[in-house]
């Protein structure tokens, strides 16, 4: 059967390395039956895919589809551990870096970020802020624009923060963070004046929940 890593004129892609080009630029975790839908395998397959990156990220084993053409696929040399880890995390998978360079990764994300906000992370920001907890979808539903790279922004200067998971479709939630709060020079999310009397249009829908 035919399937997305038989490409014409092209060597049969490895599903290992096609589940981690996709995970690689996923923005929410992947669950296992999506990942299998979109590279038309079955589900048990991708799931021993997924325990053999881990195992090369670990650096404990190789990933890779078995092969036939060698006697013992685990004499090929085992690999270091990365930096970065493959997480459950909502019903799907997803990269995170590695706990013990948290720290070192934000404190180089902050370092190599102008301190001035955009327009567009401004109102990103302000969305979260007053409507926590939200979803990415619900805030580009808001905003009526795709808000993904905006979301990475605020992330990467430790101004919101991922919370929890809908329940329903398992998308992160995303809240702020008390760096914001200190920024602000406020106690509390609370604190916030409420929205609606600004408003020309005197929308009273974006008062703070």
């Amino acid at each position: 059967m035919v399937t997305p890593l038989d490409v014409p004129g092209q060597p049969h892609l490895d599903l290992d390395r096609a589940l981690e080009a996709i995970m690689f630029i996923a923005d929410e975790p992947q669950s296992v039956v999506h990942l299998a839908a979109a590279v038309q395998r079955p589900v048990a397959e991708v799931r021993a895919a997924i325990a053999r990156l881990r195992a090369d990220y670990d650096g404990t084993g190789v990933s890779g589809e078995p092969r036939t053409d060698v006697a013992d696929a685990n004499d090929a040399a085992r690999g270091i551990r990365r930096g970065f880890e493959l997480r459950e995390v909502g019903g799907g998978w997803r990269f995170y870096v590695r706990s013990e360079y948290d720290a070192l990764v934000s404190d180089f994300v902050i370092a190599q970020t102008s301190t001035r906000l955009s327009q567009a992370a401004l109102e990103t920001l302000s969305v979260i802020a007053y409507k926590q907890p939200i979803s990415r979808s619900q805030i580009a539903s808001i905003r009526a624009v795709n808000v993904d790279s905006v979301v990475r922004t605020l992330l990467g200067r430790g101004l919101i923060t991922e919370i929890d998971t809908d329940a329903e479709t398992g998308a992160l939630l995303y809240g702020t963070t008390e760096l914001l709060l200190t920024n602000l020079g406020i106690n509390s999310i609370d604190e916030l004046p409420h929205i609606s009397p600004l408003l020309d249009d005197g929308q009273e829908g974006f008062e703070r929940d």
